[in-house]
């Protein structure tokens, strides 16, 4: 009972699905809990015999009624408020670390291609791999050349160019030998899960930090959505505090709500 109003345990069954968990109990105390908070939400919005008409949702269907009065409510009981400059220039001070542009290396490779459960055709790519390598040693300015006659990568008819690479862009092996290496220096045959690359650091560009012009817009619509769900937050808690709720005992200050 909520303020009165009885909250049916089917209705509590049915929420349950958005509440997927390993622990029955856990699930159900999470949907009745949402249901209660639905609840008191619609409730105060009817007390205040707020106006309102149904707009798009987010998905680009129409939101019901109830949803457009929760809505309204928020609005007008918690408005978000903005951010103040000081606060997101500290934020930007703070956390430097996430305001920083990613590694970006520039690559080229040579793939002789190969798998390990076709053992002869595997110890042939090997051998491959390393008599390429021992040419490039040799003449290095060779290496375009060589990918286009040897590469199984489609990258080979632009002499093994892949551009700009980025962190999780390759695989681990590959991306820990690119690590490894500094401009301009090749690295010996590599084996990932498609044989063996031999592989060239043309550039690297170290992480670098974004100006706060650039972020700061970010941060401050971040900063004012958390500030503004903080708010929600309370506002529930405020009305759990008031409410008549009987047969449950709901958290005296709920998480946000999404």
């Amino acid at each position: 009972m909520v303020n009165d109003h009885p909250i049916a345990q089917r209705h509590i069954a049915a929420e349950m699905q958005h509440f997927p968990g390993d622990q029955f109990e856990s699930s159900w105390h999470q949907a009745a809990r949402a249901l209660i908070i639905r609840e008191l939400l619609l409730q105060q919005a009817r007390r205040l015999a707020l106006d309102t008409t149904p707009q798009a949702d987010v998905q680009g269907g129409i939101e019901t009624e109830e949803d457009a009065l929760i809505r309204a409510l928020i609005e007008r009981e918690v408005p978000p408020c903005e951010a103040p400059p000081e606060q997101v220039r500290r934020h930007y001070d703070d956390h430097p670390e996430r305001f920083m542009t990613p590694l970006l290396q520039e690559a080229e490779h040579i793939l002789i291609a190969a798998r390990r459960d076709q053992a002869d055709a595997f110890a042939a790519a090997r051998a491959k791999a390393d008599q390429l390598h021992a040419q490039l040693l040799q003449a290095p300015e060779r290496f375009a050349e060589l990918a286009r006659s040897f590469s199984d990568c489609a990258s080979g008819a632009e002499g093994g160019r892949l551009g700009q690479l980025g962190p999780g862009e390759t695989t681990p092996p590959f991306e820990a030998a690119l690590q490894r290496l500094a401009p301009g220096d090749i690295s010996t045959p590599v084996e990932t899960a498609y044989g063996f690359h031999l592989i060239r650091l043309l550039r690297r560009g170290e992480p670098r930090r974004l100006p706060f012009e650039a972020v700061s817009s970010v941060i401050a619509d971040r900063l004012t959505e958390q500030a503004h769900r903080r708010a929600i937050a309370r506002y529930i808690a405020q009305l759990i505090a008031q409410a008549d709720i009987q047969g449950f005992t709901p958290e005296p200050s709920p998480p946000p709500i999404s």
